[in-house]
């Protein structure tokens, strides 16, 4: 993968090649020291990812962002100081439709964060241009879906749950389903793979875009209708029944599938306390943290949603969770909104789909 790099300082561009051509699939093939050098730069080697910094002359690095996805689009992940000093970059970014962001270490550099920027930069780079605008949530004008919510009645009471995993390019893949969905579904609990620093501006970004009020969740929170709640970074969510109702459970206890928060955690937290009354999505990501939750699911008589493949940026999880047989559809992106609102307006009780997939169908 070719890679240009943009950053105005000298020493961190040579340091960024020298950590870079570490990895025997990523070739250096430019250093630019602002966005207008960059340009031109990109022009001539047309390179399939490209790292960003933000604070740089001429022109800052965000506004750079915004022409590249407007004039031509590629992936970009962004490297910056700024990113831990200012969260809110970071989410803008994402939301710009960078693919990942990476802070700058404050001291020395460690292998640790040569691996983090290796493995990013191949992911980039192995996005296409299709995710790259699927991924970048733009306003919309466009009024949401709308949903009858069948089965919820009139009190507000809940009887069913929508849990949401997802990892690698799932921020803007969650986005992109919040901002489709009307306010008056019932609760969804969503897990992404996210740092501790970055939960609560991503929450406070999503429920700028969307009917549903969206909070990062605290433990003992109620769950209501019309709310969602993300999984704080560094924290598992889970569900669990308090005298009538329902209230998330945020505890820290030991990584699962190599994450805290896991999507398994959840799923399967989900499904021992709804059983077929939940719906499961499951989104981008790398590895398998909840595919093996989502089979359980199925098994429980939920239906199940997995992101498609085309749509990913990383066929990891919901890939394993559709060849393990635990997905009883496999979704573009674009579709899964639609289908969230189709199973919340179906009775549970006349549901096809949940009773296949309690046969096993």
């Amino acid at each position: 993968m070719r890679v240009v790099i943009v950053d105005d300082s000298q020493s961190m561009r040579h340091l960024l090649k020298q950590l870079i051509s570490q990895d025997s699939e990523l070739e250096v093939v430019g250093m630019a020291e602002d966005p207008y050098e960059a340009r031109d730069m990109i022009k001539a080697t047309n390179p399939d990812v490209i790292t960003l910094d933000v604070e740089m002359p001429k022109m800052d690095g965000l506004s750079f962002l915004r022409n590249i996805m407007r004039l031509r689009p590629m992936p970009v992940v962004l490297v910056s100081s700024l990113v831990g000093r200012n969260i809110q970059v970071a989410v803008e970014a994402l939301e710009t439709g960078a693919v990942d962001v990476l802070t700058k270490p404050s001291g020395g550099v460690t292998p640790q964060f040569g691996e983090q920027l290796r493995e990013k930069l191949r992911i980039a780079g192995s996005r296409t241009v299709d995710q790259l605008k699927c991924g970048a949530v733009a306003s919309s004008t466009a009024a949401p879906l709308r949903s009858t919510a069948v089965g919820e009645g009139s009190s507000g009471a809940v009887d069913r749950v929508i849990a949401i995993g997802s990892s690698t390019g799932g921020t803007s893949a969650v986005k992109e389903i919040l901002r489709e969905l009307p306010g008056d579904l019932p609760p969804i609990m969503i897990s992404q793979h996210i740092p501790e620093k970055f939960s609560k501006a991503f929450a406070d970004s999503a429920n700028r875009l969307t009917a549903l009020t969206v909070i990062e969740a605290h433990d003992g929170d109620p769950v209501k209708r019309g709310h969602v709640y993300i999984a704080p970074g560094g924290y598992h969510l889970s569900l669990a029944r308090e005298g009538a109702g329902y209230v998330c459970r945020v505890i820290s206890g030991e990584r699962v599938n190599g994450h805290r928060p896991s999507v398994g955690v959840m799923f399967d937290s989900v499904t021992e306390v709804m059983g077929r009354r939940q719906l499961g999505v499951i989104l981008t990501g790398m590895g398998n943290d909840g595919a093996h939750a989502m089979v359980r699911q199925r098994e429980a008589g939920a239906f199940t949603i997995a992101q498609d493949e085309a749509s990913s940026v990383v066929w990891g999880m919901p890939g394993e969770a559709h060849k393990l047989g635990g997905a009883c559809e496999t979704l573009p992106l674009a579709e899964i909104a639609s289908a969230v609102v189709a199973w919340c307006d179906r009775p549970l009780s006349k549901s096809r789909e949940a009773k296949l997939a309690a046969n096993g169908a």
